[in-house]
């Protein structure tokens, strides 16, 4: 028997399109009346620049809630020289990196001491 009638449903506010920002979810009261309730958008995860790679420890929230009021600094990074912004991986290999050219910019110049040396005799 089709008399029961769906009960229609209108926006609570004055933004009326169904775009993204305009998420609704269909919800019924304990009155047993239907509302729409605005659905937040989804935060995206922090990523590594380079590698594109989820930062661990750092939450997926929306750009509001990740503001200085609304979270703790530590709750917003990692415990490291570039935490929350690279990967641990990828600030391994910048150290290693950095330690490799340094070591052979010494490399080089005792080369060269040897060379002068040699040269001299």
């Amino acid at each position: 028997d089709g008399s029961t009638m769906a009960q229609r449903l209108t926006y609570r506010r004055r933004h009326s399109y169904a775009t993204r920002s305009n998420l609704t979810r269909k919800v019924k009261t304990p009155g047993g009346k239907l509302v729409y309730h605005y659905v937040q958008k989804k935060g995206s995860a922090a990523t590594d620049p380079t590698t594109k790679q989820v930062l661990n420890g750092v939450p997926v929230l929306r750009p509001s809630q990740l503001s200085r009021s609304q979270t703790n600094k530590k709750d917003r990074t990692v415990h490291r020289p570039y935490g929350g912004v690279l990967s641990g991986a990828n600030v391994r290999n910048r150290i290693i990196r950095a330690f490799l050219i340094e070591e052979q910019k010494i490399v080089k110049k005792v080369l060269k001491m040897q060379q002068k040396k040699d040269g001299k005799k």
